[in-house]
């Protein structure tokens, strides 16, 4: 079965073909570096770190490219607010976002451009709408996209343009032709900082939010690529701007469009401007890295995902199912190489529902389905079929990015992690010897310590093991 994907422009689900065999091109809109990253944040950037994996785990060839928007208006007034230049005040959030994305185990994109970077890039492709009859300078500094002018304005949204909202420059309205023509170059206010000001053919000013990705896009991946993704609420203005500016300067651009849904709290969007996001860093100061990623990760890339209390508990104890069962299993058969993981073919069932627009529902059923064959095996001691499932099941959640094997060596690699284990085991082994010389009392009074610190001893026939409670 080949790849399927749903392809937001044409609003159904096509047959992928790559633009050059063997390779593709995948532009993701990444972070406006306004404020520290909430876990709906980490929704879009989870789900296409799993569609980056399966395609290479298929063999393709892939230039991911995710972007950095480090200058906005909203970077300007918040950076103001708190007395910090600009620039330092993305750089502090871009850090922020990048620790989350490391801490979910998210791949690194091929490039990861900034926007400030890019002012050459932008100009050229403003220069050539203006030319084309596509754009339009009012007043200094100030240029605008024509959007009359481009007849297919709205189609990726499927709406006609006077069906449009209005652009968001209210501010600049009475300089439109059209209150839906949007901002490519937005002329220097006087009480922005002249750090956050470019020279430009049309006067000095700061670039718009949609002209940056667009030529960013251009810039790493040509006038044609593969994929372009992003969060759903980035459908309408940014990627029908982007769509429409591309286009009419006559770039093919985006051959599929993707998005993924949102993360909600009764019902509504989770956002920082509702006051509802739940921060990546406070999250994680008490729900480990890997059960976050398995709860943002296990849901349909198309689904909201509706984040309640019951949340983190459910995706808690089905990840302490997963990894239990591969540390339970390698104790038995020996550790399984990740070479051998990478390399290890997939079942049919588990390929068959990730080709089928990345249905990782179906996928996951089919994990189960190994993880309650290879504890059948463990328990009558056929050691051979327990292999052959952990090494199913760690291949399959490799390709979310939720190898048990992966996140326990890098929660091996923490200090404080290591100290643990190591305090812990020597209670084990004094517990070990004094059952050996028949003192019960004292190994009944370790094992209570243990537990009352929050540690679970398992006793089984290759030796006591433990786990946090």
């Amino acid at each position: 079965m080949t790849l399927r994907l749903f392809d937001t422009a044409t609003r159904q689900v096509r047959t992928f073909e790559p633009r050059v065999t063997g390779k593709v091109g995948m532009y993701v809109c990444g972070a406006t570096v306004q404020a520290p990253p909430h876990i709906g944040h980490m929704r879009s950037a989870v789900a296409f770190d799993v569609l980056v994996r399966w395609l290479k785990r298929t063999g393709l060839d892939v230039t991911y490219i995710r972007n950095v928007t480090d200058i906005d208006d909203k970077i300007i007034s918040k950076s103001a607010a708190n007395d910090t230049e600009w620039w330092a005040w993305a750089a502090i959030n871009e850090r922020a976002f990048t620790d989350a994305y490391d801490a979910l185990g998210n791949l690194r994109p091929t490039f990861e451009p900034h926007a400030t970077a890019h002012i050459l890039d932008m100009i050229e492709l403003m220069d050539r709408l203006v030319e084309r009859g596509h754009a339009y300078q009012a007043g200094e500094g100030n240029v605008y996209f024509d959007t009359r002018s481009w007849q297919s304005y709205g189609s990726l949204t499927n709406q006609q343009i006077d069906d449009a909202l209005p652009s968001e420059d209210e501010d600049e309205v009475s300089l439109k032709r059209d209150p839906r023509d949007f901002a490519l170059w937005k002329a220097a206010k006087p009480a922005e900082p002249a750090t956050a000001q470019w020279p430009t053919p049309y006067g000095t000013g700061r670039p718009g939010w949609h002209l940056e990705c667009s030529a960013m896009a251009k810039r790493y991946l040509g006038e044609a690529f593969d994929i372009h993704g992003g969060g759903l609420d980035l459908r309408f203005p940014h990627h029908e701007n982007e769509q429409a500016q591309s286009k009419a300067a006559g770039y093919d651009f985006a051959n599929v469009w993707m998005h993924s849904a949102w993360v909600t709290q009764g019902g509504t969007k989770m956002s920082k401007s509702l006051g509802n996001g739940l921060l990546v860093s406070e999250v994680l100061e008490n729900t480990r890295a890997a059960v976050l990623r398995y709860a943002l990760a296990t849901v349909h890339y198309r689904s909201m995902l509706e984040w309640t209390p019951d949340t983190v508990a459910d995706a808690n104890a089905m990840w302490d199912r997963f990894s239990g069962f591969v540390d339970r299993a390698s104790e038995v058969v020996g550790d399984v190489s990740f070479e051998e993981v990478a390399a290890a073919e997939l079942p049919a069932a588990f390929t068959d529902a990730m080709n089928d627009d990345l249905n990782v529902s179906v996928g996951l059923a089919v994990v189960h389905e190994h993880l309650k064959a290879g504890n059948s095996a463990l328990a009558s001691g056929d050691t051979k079929s327990a292999r052959t499932h952990l090494v199913a099941l760690r291949a399959m959640l490799d390709t979310f990015g939720l190898d048990p094997a992966a996140w326990s060596q890098e929660a091996g690699d923490d200090k404080s992690a290591r100290a643990l284990d190591s305090l812990v085991a020597s209670q084990i082994q004094a517990r070990v010897q004094a059952r050996k010389d028949r003192d019960f009392a004292t190994a009944d009074a370790i094992r209570d310590s243990l537990a009352a610190a929050g540690i679970v001893v398992e006793d089984s026939a290759t030796g006591a093991r433990w786990s946090l409670a």
